[in-house]
């Protein structure tokens, strides 16, 4: 069960100068669940998190946000944002404004319908996180890693094993089994601190 996203259809570094640069140390908040949404952010470089808060107030994965793709953009109907995005590590984005988002449609109207494919998308992710709930470690640390390759379409997870555990939960010791197992069985090979996913077809039987 793969998702796609469409953010990379659009080269959004031809338009950053419509937004506004902002900076984000570890762990500080680009925006809170509740907070009322005035646009939406660009990640330029670094690493976010994107979760939600149960009722009985335990923080639930649902997204991990890389270079290239867009946030918050489920909040640009001028109501509250429904999760809440983390800087893993130091982070650039790049903040458009609802009034600069309606400047650069009126520019390029082409650009309306990724955008509307893309927010459609992020709200799949809501619903697929009841799926992911229900797999084992391993199941959706591949999950994880499917996603991430469909999206970028290529094998590379530019993602550290620390960067899993912060992001997904996991504990390390979870995390650093299942990834030796699978580089033993030639399932993914690990450059430094990213993964090359050499059989995917391994990955997509184990979520069924």
């Amino acid at each position: 069960m793969v998702s796609i996203l469409f953010d990379n259809d659009i080269k959004w570094d031809n338009y950053l100068h419509f937004g506004t640069r902002q900076f984000f140390k570890e762990k500080a908040f680009i925006y809170k669940q509740g907070t009322l949404g005035d646009g939406f952010y660009y990640l330029q470089k670094g690493l976010i998190k994107v979760t939600t808060t149960t009722i009985v107030g335990n923080d639930r994965l649902l997204n991990i946000a890389l270079p290239g793709q867009l946030l918050g953009v489920q909040a640009m109907d001028h109501k509250s944002h429904f999760t809440t995005a983390t800087a893993v590590k130091d982070s650039i984005l790049y903040f458009f404004s609802f009034e600069r988002f309606e400047k650069l449609m009126n520019l390029q109207p082409s650009l309306l319908n990724t955008f509307i494919r893309t927010v459609i998308h992020k709200m799949h992710i809501l619903a697929d996180k009841i799926y992911l709930d229900t797999l084992l470690p391993e199941q959706q640390l591949a999950r994880i890693l499917l996603n991430i390759c469909y999206e970028f379409k290529n094998s590379e997870v530019p993602l550290s094993q620390q960067d899993l555990v912060k992001c997904t939960g996991l504990n390390r010791i979870t995390i650093y089994k299942i990834l030796k197992q699978w580089k033993e069985e030639n399932v993914l090979e690990i450059q430094g601190k990213k993964y090359i996913i050499r059989n995917p077809d391994v990955l997509k039987k184990l979520l069924g």
